[in-house]
């Protein structure tokens, strides 16, 4: 089976993650994938396989006779989505040798553009598959899953010798809470890599530090015909705190390594305003100036109005795992030689976000991220080349035969 008819299978299992439960998994939902990727490795014949309270689904493919000794090499992607732009049932499109131009997107009156995409025209004669306008396509990750499950097939009907190989699929990945509950020990790999990025043949092993800022502004509301030298409009003071902050450190304003901090929403009234924030940054010195600007307008603002009219909430949420990766630079060196094994150019760039890899790095599984094809994530413009998720096949092949001789 194609990697991309996979996909178009775990398209339309809707399972969107919800960031208002406690539980793991988030959503129930998230089982009717796991149940049938689970049957789908038993047929392929996959070993160990565990399928937890906590959705967590865990296999095996031991390795071939004589590579026993080779590290244990682990692949991941996660089966939730996004919960935006899932109201109606999820239609996956097939547009054979496009065009490189514009796309209508089904009857729902969206344009799937160069204008938007400059990347559309490097698709050219590619077959694409898109939404039909009205819901995300869920690209990701069921496209990283799609592309492990057909890496599985290709190894074993190939008959290509390999070493231990260690595969998960995970839940809640789109609200930061899946990785927490991975077992590590469980799934066996020494090293892995998880599946879910963008652009085919992009690596990605420096992501943000990360943390969220609350603002909890406290007013005094009196009546406005009598409030000279007494009120103190909560309102006001939140747009005097943004008004502090460096005018372009947003994420409109940045790219590559640039940080910002990003304004998620605003509420309040004139007794009793919120501001939150993400803040992120991928130098740590960087990223604690970032958190000290916070507090130094929080401070000055507290002197000027007031003790305690301003309380700053900061929690941190994820860390840069380069300072891991490094140590084991031969998962981004052997990923490049894929690469170019497959035809595909190596794109190492910085995750303008997090991952699931991030927090296993940190905890003793060092594992970057690999593109699998895909573009537009989230929304209704999400899109993927059939083409795209075969060369992603092909580099994961590679990937495995390079790791069957290596030794650490």
């Amino acid at each position: 089976m194609k990697a991309y008819e996979r996909l178009l299978k775990y398209a339309v299992i809707k399972t969107p993650s919800d960031e208002s439960s406690d539980s793991t998994p988030s959503s129930a939902c998230q089982f009717d994938l796991a149940n049938l990727l689970k049957k789908e490795m038993e047929e392929l014949v996959v070993s160990n396989i565990q399928l937890t309270d906590n959705c967590f689904l865990y296999g095996k493919l031991p390795a071939t006779k004589g590579y026993e000794n080779a590290p244990a090499i682990g692949f991941i992607a996660h089966m939730d989505t996004v919960a935006d732009y899932c109201e109606q049932p999820i239609r996956p499109i097939i547009t054979e040798h496009y065009d490189g131009k514009e796309l209508a997107l089904g009857n729902s009156g969206l344009i799937l553009s160069p204008e938007m995409f400059p990347h559309l025209e490097s698709l050219k004669g590619h077959t694409l598959i898109t939404t039909d306008g009205n819901t995300i396509l869920g690209a990701d990750d069921k496209a990283g899953i799609a592309e492990i499950l057909t890496m599985v097939e290709h190894l074993q009907a190939e008959s290509i010798p390999h070493g231990p190989i260690c595969i998960a699929f995970t839940p809640d990945e789109e609200i930061g809470t899946g990785a927490s509950h991975f077992d590590v020990e469980l799934f066996g790999a020494d090293f892995a890599y998880t599946l879910d990025g963008s652009t085919e043949g992009e690596l990605e092993y420096e992501n943000f530090n990360a943390c969220s800022a609350s603002f909890d502004i406290h007013g005094v509301s009196v009546h406005p015909g009598s409030s000279k030298d007494t009120m103190v409009n909560a309102c006001l003071l939140a747009m005097e705190i943004n008004s502090l902050l460096p005018l372009h450190e947003i994420p409109r304003d940045t790219e590559g390594y640039e940080g910002f901090y990003h304004l998620i929403n605003m509420s309040g009234d004139c007794g009793h305003a919120t501001l939150n924030y993400i803040v992120r940054d991928h130098d740590t010195d960087n990223f604690q100036r970032r958190k000290d600007k916070l507090a130094d307008i929080t401070n000055e603002l507290n002197k000027k109005w007031g003790e305690n009219t301003i309380e700053l909430h900061i929690k941190d949420q994820y860390f840069n795992m380069k300072n891991i990766i490094e140590e084991h630079m031969h998962l981004i060196d052997n990923a490049k030689l894929a690469c170019e094994r497959t035809g595909l150019t190596p794109i190492v760039s910085p995750i303008r976000g997090g991952t699931d890899g991030c927090q296993l790095s940190f905890r003793g599984l060092p594992c970057p991220d690999i593109g699998t094809g895909g573009h537009g994530y989230h929304g209704p413009y999400e899109h993927i080349s059939v083409q795209s998720m075969d060369k992603v096949v092909d580099m994961m092949i590679e990937l495995v035969k390079i790791y069957s001789t290596f030794s650490v």
